[in-house]
């Protein structure tokens, strides 16, 4: 062999090994990885040690979510960790000290989950969504690409075959790539008129759209007999606010999609409705589908695929199978077979009651999977109310007697309140599960609290104020604009804003809010007359259209006691693990706590939480998400056994990552809070590192 040939051999093994041990040490995407299995084969921190655990680093950003939350998960590629900031800005870390190497200002005043990574091995770049725009950064300058989409940056309010003008779509999860491809979807509006929930995929490099699937049909298409006739023509949603998840090898992308809108009420979508709530897998190179499953049928409860799917390897008969895995807001995994769809588990289709509201016609049957079993409670019952007083339980009785609690699927109703348990924020939520490679078990936290509500009859006549804050906006800000949970109150919001400031937040939408710019001028105006507290002069009516509802969702009631408390019995919020070879658990545990009663002892609640779990070869799960005691936490990922936490500088509502720089593996998770309500710390926060001394 000649020495030249020695010399290639050895750079060849050199670069594979700088690439494996990259792939070892960073965090490259939202998720950990294309599959997102938030699984790192990091081992320095580890069972043994994990309890000197101490803070590295810390940095503020300097700025505040628009909404008080902030739920990013950064990324890590060759020690440089990237995030998007609470003030709609891009950053690069020296993932080792935290010390800031660049930052960009995107202008915008909306803000995502986080950052898309791609390389062609030369040229690296950063895709930030902020709002309704994509921008493509310079990883290494922190310089946008200014020949990128339209005017550097890609509009995902065009590409939609309606106007752009009228269209309100904002990206929340960050995209994912397949070879130079980045493919989105993005959220709507949950009421009408609403966007599309197309799924796209633009070109990195140019900005430029590559292919778009339809998930409302259109004539010819599949799926297009389950809806009627005209609805493409007026509907929306049905998008994929979530994440994805990719299969390189095999060139297919996984797109879980939310409701159709309205959400709550479909006498004008009668039908199956795909592909909304539909877990979608696509040609990642054409869009086409290849196989489908609708979670939902004809969704009125706002069951949403809510969290990014899992790709695992599981065990069947002796074989290895290459499967998916869904977790949804009803307590339900769904696993099936990656390339074909095949379920793992058993589904049992079950027979659900009608609706009793006119127009409504409720899908006779649901989906449920035999195994594994919900990891949250399904049906409230009397003897599941809270104990934690005498008098908070008697309140909950009476209440409870007030109720219609009938378990999952339940149509809700006029005039009578329904429980629906686990609540519209899950079950689980968007930070998404982590999977062991190694052993199949899959992570997964989960909220544990009933809601409820009920259903109105819409004004026949009314002025056009206070008419489309009933249709648009009552359902998240109150009947009497008081706020619900997660939505702030309006009252007195002209002491607070401008009547200029209102119309913008309407048209261009923001935090959580999407944007209303299909409302016609005149309609605007008297809506933010109505809002601002204003006698709304004229009595000029909207003209009868196939978007005006004749029943409307009287919002999101978050059962607490009158102590503010959830008025179910514990756990509040749990950690699970569950063997997806064999569909049973490995452990269950309550996760988080309120300070205040644990202090006197009642240390077990759990809590509402939101972010998810991270797993490691170390042995370890970390996870922040609870809501009021601003702790991350590592627990042992065989037993569920807490062997650290650390109170940080507020609550970590979004998914931790690990990664290691220079030989020292650190954990990083932004704790910014915002979830926490009435007890809920000021805004503001920092991205916190730990490691080892």
């Amino acid at each position: 062999m000649s020495a030249a040939t020695l010399t290639f051999l050895f750079l060849v093994i050199a670069l594979g090994a700088q690439e494996n041990d990259g792939a070892r040490s960073d965090w490259p995407a939202y998720g950990g990885d294309a599959e997102g299995t938030r699984y790192s084969p990091l081992t320095q921190i580890d069972r043994s040690n994990v309890g000197r655990l101490q803070m590295a680093w810390q940095f503020d950003p300097g700025d505040s979510p628009p909404n008080g939350r902030f739920q990013a998960q950064p990324i890590v590629v060759n020690g440089i960790l990237y995030s998007v900031t609470p003030g709609s800005s891009v950053v690069a870390l020296n993932g080792a000290t935290g010390k800031l190497k660049w930052s960009w200002k995107s202008g915008e005043r909306s803000v995502g989950r986080g950052i898309t990574y791609w390389t062609d091995g030369k040229e690296q770049r950063l895709l930030a969504g902020f709002g309704r725009y994509v921008y493509a950064v310079d990883a290494v300058t922190g310089k946008p690409f200014h020949d990128f989409g339209r005017g550097g940056r890609i509009d995902l309010h065009y590409d939609l075959d309606r106007d752009p003008k009228q269209q309100s779509v904002s990206l929340t999860t960050p995209g994912v790539i397949y070879k130079d491809l980045y493919i989105v979807g993005g959220r709507t509006s949950e009421s009408l008129p609403a966007s599309y929930g197309d799924i796209r995929a633009y070109n990195v490099r140019t900005g430029r759209l590559q292919w778009t699937f339809h998930t409302i049909p259109r004539p010819g298409e599949y799926g297009y007999e389950t809806w009627p006739k005209k609805a493409w023509t007026y509907t929306g949603a049905a998008n994929n606010w979530a994440g994805m998840a990719v299969d390189v090898k095999r060139g297919i992308v996984y797109v879980p999609t939310g409701s159709a809108s309205a959400d709550f009420y479909g006498a004008n979508r009668v039908g199956d409705d795909l592909f909304a709530n539909t877990l979608l897998a696509l040609d990642a190179a054409t869009g086409e589908r290849i196989w489908h499953f609708q979670g939902v049928k004809h969704d009125i409860w706002d069951r949403d695929f809510p969290s990014p799917p899992t790709l695992v390897t599981v065990t069947r008969d002796g074989k290895s199978v290459d499967a998916v895995a869904q977790t949804t807001k009803q307590g339900f995994v769904f696993l099936f077979d990656r390339a074909n769809g095949t379920p793992l588990f058993p589904i049992e289709y079950r027979d659900v009651p009608p609706s009793t509201i006119e127009g409504e016609v409720a899908a006779g049957a649901q989906p449920v999977p035999l195994k594994p079993a919900p990891y949250a409670r399904q049906m409230l019952t009397a003897d599941m109310l809270t104990t934690r007083t005498p008098q908070a339980h008697q309140w909950a009785l009476r209440q409870f007697k007030t109720l219609r609690s009938e378990g999952p699927f339940v149509p809700l109703m006029v005039g009578k309140e329904t429980v629906v348990f686990p609540g519209f924020d899950g079950g689980a939520e968007w930070g998404g599960s982590a999977v062991d490679p190694n052993t199949g078990v899959l992570y997964v936290n989960s909220n544990d609290l009933a809601w409820t509500s009920s259903m109105r009859r819409a004004p026949v006549a009314a002025n056009l104020g206070p008419l489309t804050y009933l249709n648009q906006c009552a359902a998240c800000h109150g009947e009497k604009m008081t706020g619900s949970p997660g939505f702030p109150s309006l009252v007195k919001i002209a002491k607070r804003r401008t009547p200029a400031q209102v119309a913008a937040i309407i048209r261009n939408g923001s935090g959580r809010m999407p944007g209303y710019r299909s409302l016609p001028p005149q309609t605007l105006a008297q809506l933010v007359q109505y809002i601002m507290g204003g006698k709304v002069k004229g009595a000029t009516q909207a003209a009868p259209s196939a978007t005006d509802m004749k029943f409307n969702f009287t919002g999101y009631h978050k059962w607490y006691d009158p102590d503010g408390y959830p008025a179910v019995a514990p756990p509040w919020g749990t950690l699970n693990a569950i063997n997806l070879n064999t569909g049973e658990y490995a452990w269950k545990i309550p996760l988080g706590q309120y300070p205040e009663l644990a202090a006197p002892g009642v240390k077990d609640t759990g809590t509402e939480n939101y972010g998810g779990p991270i797993v490691t070869a170390g042995g370890l799960v970390f996870i922040g998400a609870t809501n009021y005691d601003k702790k991350l936490r590592a627990f042992d990922k065989d037993t569920g056994g807490l062997l650290w936490e650390a109170v940080m500088v507020n609550s970590g509502n979004a998914t931790p990552i690990t990664y290691e720089v220079n030989g020292k593996q650190f954990v990083v998770i932004a704790a910014f809070g915002g979830y926490a309500g009435a007890r809920a710390a000021p805004s503001g926060g920092a991205f916190v590192a730990f490691a080892l001394p």
